[in-house]
Order: structure tokens, then C-alpha cells, then sequence
């Protein structure tokens, strides 16, 4: 794993992973979004599209056909390279590929990818260091083996749906792409354990994120509860969270989070609204009382909220207590912080237009993320890249890569 920390890809830094090479075989959001993160970190980012190209091309709105915004924002930081690995000699080519680098990502069913020649028992064989990243709906060894699983199916599964109930009286889905976000998180993070290990003993190895148990584990956190013990001692979900009493809570003009949690804060919270008897009063006293007594307790902060402005609240509290304005999604592009600390990086693409990108959200002195390639064309990078592994590209009346190759 090499270490080139101090060299830069045009202005940008290179970022802690430049040097590795890695071979995304992914469509939608699961696997290009866990490449990208490798990516932002400074990884060269070989991305693999069927002659289609990847389905997120299409989804959402687009100046230019193929280049859509979901696909945008998850597919920074690659080039792009056509291969249907439906045919024979474009899986050659694949191999030739993966036998120099140094790890791939796919989300391709287990079956379908020992059909495509893309299992880690023919990878590792060409590429005894290549840490191989397969991500997929439910573990190998489990009954739901080999189902098909989008980011709905494993919210349903995990309860992340069945918690919406408390809210809106049935199951819902929460509004983000929650299942598929937070899976590919896990499967940077294990991609760079891999890497680490790698260093330690030369040696690769096969990495599976199964989306099912990682969004159960994510979700047993504060859920699990009393199912912690065994025999249980009460029933699952956490109290203040599963019963609706912490919600965004209305006030004169809107809505706003407050989530008072040590006695400071409470005490802070009943001298400014002139409830000081409040502070001995054994149901709000200190922090079991206010556990046990839940209630009771946000009633009494919903009642006192609802008599001041945001503006007001903000006023009083904003610096010394857990409170925020609500935020639509567009408040998001004028956040005042957000704007204070350049979040939004704006960045000028040759077919796209001028693009508006959610900059990588930690920070590093030695080796920052950045955003080094804007979003690939479908094939843009073929001859390129083929150029660069030797590999051959031969016409050929089969269709795949040689047709659709663009320079």
C-alpha cells in the first residue's frame, strides 16, 4: 500500500489512499457510493458499466442524457470504462485489469458473478493481494441467501420501517436511501481494514458486506433495549423514540429540535421559562426521573415551546443548549454554517455545466478528500485505461467494449 500523501492531482491533494487502484463492478447507489468514498480519499477509481451503462444514469433530473444527478453524486472521482462481462473476451479484459490492482468492489449477486468471472475465487487466483469487496443484500450462509435486495426491502426488514409507525400510524419508509447510505459506509471502512492488513502481512482477502445485518446491527444500537438481556427484561425500542415524545416541536412560526439532556441544560430550560419549581419536582429532577417520567416531561416542553418564535428560542438558547431550526432540504443550500465552512463545493464539468458537490464531510491536515475527476461520460475512459494495463482491444462483432470505447 503505498503512501503518497504529498503529491496532488492537478490543485487537489492526492488524499491518504493515492497509489491504490480500485475496480468498481456496481450499478445504483450500494457499491458506487462506497467506491466513491475510496475515491474522495484519493484512490484511483476504475469504474465498470455495462454498454447501458449504469441504471442511475437515468435516474433523477439531467441536462445531458446519461449524466443524472443521483449518478452525479455518486460517481465523482472515477473513470469509466465499458465492459459486458455477459461475453467471454470482455471478462479477459476485466482480468487483466484486476490482476493490477489492488481491490474491487462489486454488489453483483454470488451466482451471477461466478457466471461473469468475477468470483474472489477467480480474482484472487490473478491477484493474490486484492482485497475484494462484495456487497449484497443478506450473508451467503443465511436462509435469505441469494434474494434480490434494494434499500426498501432491507428498511422493511431491519424494523427501520415498522418504527415509522409511531409517527404516521402505519409502516413507512424512511425518506433517504437509508439502507444503501449507511452499507456503504461499512464497506469503505472494511475496505481500508483490508488495506491496513494487506500492509501488515502482504496478503488480500475476501470482504462481503451483507446490507441486512448491517442495517440490523445499526438499528439494534438504541432498539435492542430491553432484548439486550437475555431472557428479555422489557420489550425492544427505545422509549422516547418509539412513543413520539422527541419530535421536532412546533412553535409561534415553525418547528424547531430540542433535546435539553444534562441537568444543566434543564435547569437552563425551567429558569428561562419561569418554572423554577420545576427543578425539584421528583418526575424532572435529574436524568432516571426524566427517563422514567418521559412524558410527562416532553408534554411540558411541547406546551412551553409552542409560546415563543424560532427566532426567540434561538435567542435564549442558541449557544448553550441542543437546538436547531428545522431545516427544509433547500434551507440546506444557504445554511449559514454549511456556507461558512465551504461545504458546497461548486466545480465546472466539460458537458454537465457548472455542478454543486456536498464536499467530503471530515477533514484531514496531511491528506485531505477532494473532488480530483468530475463524474465520468459512459465509456469515457476505456481507451484510456486500456492503454495503461496493456490490454488488448481487438474489433469485435460480439459488441462490448471495442464498440462502445470513447477517447
Amino acid at each position: 500500500m503505498t503512501q503518497q500523501c504529498n503529491a496532488s492531482h492537478g490543485d487537489q491533494p492526492a488524499g491518504p489512499l493515492a497509489g491504490i487502484k480500485v475496480v468498481e463492478i456496481a450499478s445504483i447507489v450500494l457499491g458506487p457510493l462506497a467506491a466513491q468514498y475510496l475515491g474522495d480519499m484519493g484512490a484511483d477509481v476504475i469504474k465498470i458499466e455495462p454498454p447501458e451503462g449504469d441504471l442511475t444514469r437515468s435516474l433523477g433530473p439531467q441536462r445531458n442524457k446519461g449524466m443524472s444527478a443521483v449518478f452525479i453524486n455518486c460517481n465523482r472521482n472515477k473513470r469509466s470504462v465499458v465492459l459486458d462481462l455477459r461475453i467471454e473476451a470482455d471478462q479477459r479484459k476485466l482480468h487483466q485489469i484486476v490482476a493490477s490492482c489492488d481491490v474491487v468492489v462489486h454488489s453483483i449477486r454470488t451466482q451471477a458473478a461466478r457466471r461473469m468471472g468475477i468470483s474472489y475465487e477467480a480474482l484472487s487466483r490473478l491477484n493474490h493481494r486484492l482485497i475484494y469487496c462484495h456487497l449484497k443484500g443478506f450473508s451467503d450462509e443465511g436462509v435469505y441467501a441469494g434474494k434480490p435486495a434494494y434499500d426498501d426491502v432491507i428498511q422493511a426488514l431491519s424494523g427501520i420501517a415498522s418504527l415509522q409507525t409511531s409517527i404516521v400510524g402505519e409502516p413507512r419508509y424512511v425518506p433517504t436511501i437509508f439502507a444503501d447510505k449507511v452499507s456503504s459506509l461499512h464497506a469503505a471502512y472494511a475496505v481500508m481494514l483490508g488495506l491496513y492488513h494487506r500492509s501488515n502481512t502482504g496478503l488480500g482477502q475476501q470482504i462481503t458486506v451483507p446490507m441486512f445485518e448491517a442495517i440490523a446491527a445499526f438499528n439494534a444500537v438504541e432498539h435492542l433495549w430491553g432484548a439486550t438481556f437475555e431472557p428479555p427484561i422489557s420489550s425492544m425500542g427505545y422509549e422516547t423514540i418509539v412513543k413520539a415524545a422527541r419530535r421536532p416541536y412546533a412553535t409561534k412560526d415553525g418547528h424547531i429540535a430540542f433535546l435539553p439532556y444534562t441537568d444543566a441544560h434543564w435547569q437552563r430550560f425551567f429558569e428561562a421559562t419561569g418554572a423554577l419549581e420545576l427543578i425539584e419536582d421528583e418526575r424532572f429532577c435529574n436524568y432516571p426521573a426524566r427517563q422514567k417520567h418521559f412524558q410527562a416531561v416532553w408534554l411540558h416542553v411541547t406546551e412551553q415551546l409552542a409560546l415563543k418564535t424560532n427566532a426567540e428560542w434561538m435567542s435564549l438558547f442558541g449557544n448553550d443548549m441542543p437546538i436547531a431550526v428545522v431545516n427544509t432540504l433547500d434551507d440546506l443550500l444557504k445554511d449559514p454554517h454549511l456556507e461558512s465552512v465551504g461545504f458546497w463545493e461548486f466545480r465546472e464539468h466539460p458537458s454537465e455545466g457548472l455542478l454543486r458537490f456536498a464536499r467530503s464531510p471530515f477533514e484531514m491536515d496531511d491528506c485531505p478528500p477532494s473532488i480530483r475527476r468530475l463524474p465520468p461520460t459512459l465509456g469515457q475512459h476505456t481507451t484510456e485505461v486500456f492503454d495503461e494495463f496493456g490490454v488488448e482491444t481487438v474489433a469485435s462483432n460480439q459488441g462490448g467494449a471495442a464498440a462502445l470505447a470513447q477517447p
